[in-house]
């Protein structure tokens, strides 16, 4: 019997989502990879051939280049006399027209003059006449010419004998007769009886066009079965690079385009699959928090298919340069929100995916790179703008330094160099500064808080933290000294100490509410001696809600809200339930009533602040600061959490709690200006 797993089970759920997740990213890749039935090999004009040796599979032409074609067309396009058709009857029509209107004679002249424009007006007619937009065109180039159709016969005539309707009427006065008697004549309106008798034949004349297009020879040369085409390394000439692309339209029409599509979509499935399994296999066993947790994963994947698709959509339309687009931003987010080692990894896998859609893959991958790595190391702490700006020149430094070295072992002639690529060098860079801003982006989308975020948050000036300073200001300068016990020891042990500085200034800001009830704000009064201990417990325990209260009024991040609930963690308020079960030692007491809510520190950073906010408040209290009774101190109340495993929910390991005790003791010692003691004089 088949026994079903419960998919309900937190695990299975998890495992079910990660699935989903790779498949909905490898089907969105794959889907916008440029799929080209004809592009066998990626190679460009004077670029050098990076495959091995080529050798011809079978003959084919060696067809001309869209270049070559074009000027063959464009010599046939202005050699090509296109055909116009004569109307005898438009000669006749308007002649009879200028007869009939000045049948009487023209007034001022003479009947001679009615006979001259007759016969001046048939010999222009005779000549031709072509619309004015048509002739313009035509007469652009003084060696045109049309071909007249007469009948069943087509003659050859200059265009520069021919006339335009504007042209014939200003003809009409060139006769010696007629040009002196202009202005009586400007009067009579001749231009009305001159009209257009040359027709265009457009069906005629693009048929023939067609016809002597359709003979231009598309190849010129052959290929012969066996000859070598080109060797790896050889740079790819301008004959060269006919022949390749020759080659590759020959197998075009010889393959199947349908199976080629189908075998190119497989293996650009097989290959994204390959490599997001290897990242995915990566984050579930190295970086397990990063892959059970829902906006870390889904910020990687987003920034891994976001980059090939859009290199994809360059690619295939052609847009710009794929060089242009700031690659080195995905690795700046991974190591600002999470840390190098996935950085890198990510960028890599990125790059690679990147790669199957671009030309020249070692060049783009090499390039990528050395831009990523520079990218990550030049932000090891992101603190301040100018930090993106100096990332941003080093990484377009690097990039055309990487690229230049590239082109100097390939080239063999220095005046050949790419140095076009250069100023998209410098267009990717300016891109990258556009990382800052698209950091809050991100933060307010995946929910990630930034290490520029902490800084801005740490500042005393803000609201909050002005507020506690004015009315709890005991509070406020433990809050500083905790938040600086704990960063020297988070630098110790390797945490994130901007965090736990930034987490220590909030964790007791519930303590606003009623800073009398702290002994850190107490100035001789003491408001608990008017209290049961029931109820001083329960003020106590409140400044973890209502600091928890005051972070979501001030939209403060979930990271310090966390810091807030586990600085107590699950633990008791010691001075009261002891003090409560002396006076009480027959009655079981509730330890629900003297526990704060949690829960446990779960992280380091967590753990660390608990440490040292115990202790900084349980110093206040010593009655001598020597070494032995800081250092004993210290000691006791670290042991005992340990003991009442307040740190078991947390990776922090012995070795970090053995640093913690070492940095508190020796930062209490310099607080305290412990001296040594001086021994006694025996008598």
């Amino acid at each position: 019997m088949i026994r079903f797993q419960n998919i309900s089970n937190p695990y299975w759920r998890n495992m079910i989502s990660r699935t989903m997740l790779v498949i909905v990213a490898v089907v969105l890749i794959v889907l916008f990879l440029p799929r080209s039935t004809g592009k066998l090999f990626h190679y460009d004009e004077g670029k050098p051939w990076m495959y091995g040796q080529l050798i011809a599979k079978f003959d084919f032409p060696i067809f001309k280049t869209e270049a070559a074609l074009k000027t063959e067309k464009d010599s046939i396009t202005k050699h090509f006399q296109p055909y116009y058709n004569i109307n005898q009857t438009i000669e006749k029509k308007k002649i009879e027209q200028f007869k009939q209107a000045y049948k009487n004679g023209i007034p001022g002249l003479s009947q001679d003059y009615v006979d001259a424009i007759a016969h001046r007006l048939h010999e222009i007619y005779e000549a031709g006449i072509i619309e004015p937009q048509q002739y313009s065109t035509l007469a652009k180039d003084s060696n045109t010419f049309i071909r007249v159709v007469t009948g069943k016969q087509a003659v050859s005539v200059p265009i520069n004998k021919t006339y335009s309707t504007l042209g014939a009427y200003e003809q009409l006065f060139m006769d010696p007769l007629l040009g002196p008697k202009r202005s009586i004549l400007q009067q009579c309106n001749l231009n009305e009886y001159i009209e257009a008798n040359l027709i265009y034949d457009k069906d005629r004349s693009e048929t023939e066009m067609n016809d002597m297009l359709s003979l231009i020879p598309q190849a010129s040369g052959m290929v012969l079965e066996g000859q070598r085409i080109i060797d790896r390394g050889d740079i790819v000439d301008a004959k060269t690079y006919r022949v390749l692309n020759s080659f590759e339209q020959a197998m075009e029409k010889r393959k199947a385009s349908e199976d080629e599509i189908t075998s190119t979509f497989i293996g650009q499935t097989i290959y994204v699959l390959i490599f997001i399994f290897l990242f995915t296999l990566y984050l579930a066993l190295f970086r397990k928090d990063y892959f059970n947790k829902p906006r870390s994963i889904s910020l990687l994947y987003v920034m891994i298919v976001i980059y090939p698709i859009l290199t994809s959509l360059m690619m295939e339309h052609n847009i710009l340069s794929v060089y242009i687009l700031p690659f080195s931003m995905a690795p700046i987010f991974f190591r600002v929100f999470m840390d190098s080692r996935t950085a890198f990894i990510g960028h890599i896998t990125m790059v690679l995916l990147c790669a199957v859609a671009v030309k020249y893959q070692y060049e783009f991958i090499i390039v990528q790179i050395v831009a990523g790595l520079v990218a990550i190391y030049s932000l090891r702490e992101l603190s301040k703008r100018s930090q993106i700006f100096l990332t941003a020149l080093l990484v377009t430094i690097s990039s055309a330094a990487v690229y230049l070295a590239l082109q100097l072992i390939q080239a063999d002639d220095l005046s050949k160099l790419d140095r076009s690529m250069y100023y998209h060098f410098a267009i990717n860079g300016f891109f990258l500064l556009f990382t800052y801003p698209l950091m809050l982006v991100i933060e307010k989308t995946f929910g990630f808080v930034s290490t520029v975020t902490m800084f801005e948050l740490s500042n005393t000036n803000n609201e909050l933290l002005r507020r506690l300073s004015e009315v709890a200001p005991g509070t406020f300068q433990h809050s500083i000294t905790v938040g600086n016990l704990a960063t020297e020891i988070a630098s110790r042990i390797g945490a994130k100490s901007q965090l736990v500085r930034t987490g220590a200034l909030y964790h007791d800001i519930g303590k606003m509410l009623n800073p009398a009830f702290f002994t850190e704000n107490q100035a001789g009064i003491n408001p608990h001696d008017k209290l049961n201990d029931l109820e001083s417990a329960r003020i106590i325990i409140s400044h973890v809600t209502e600091g928890l209260k005051l972070a979501e009024k001030y939209n403060l991040p979930r990271e310090i809200k966390e810091f807030i609930t586990t600085h107590h963690g699950a633990g008791l308020t010691k001075y009261f339930y002891i003090h409560y079960k002396n006076e009480h030692p027959d009655e079981e007491v509730n330890e629900d009533l003297f526990r704060y809510p949690g829960p446990n520190p779960f992280t380091r950073e967590q753990a660390i602040l608990m440490m040292s906010d115990t202790v900084e408040a349980a110093s206040r209290s010593l009655q001598e600061y020597t070494e032995e009774s800081i250092s004993g101190l210290v000691n006791r109340l670290i042991d005992g959490q340990v003991a009442d495993g307040n740190f078991t929910d947390c990776p922090i390991t012995f070795r970090d709690i053995t640093a913690a005790k070492a940095v508190l003791i020796e930062r209490l010692k310099a607080m305290y200006h412990t001296r040594i003691q001086y021994p006694q004089l025996k008598t």
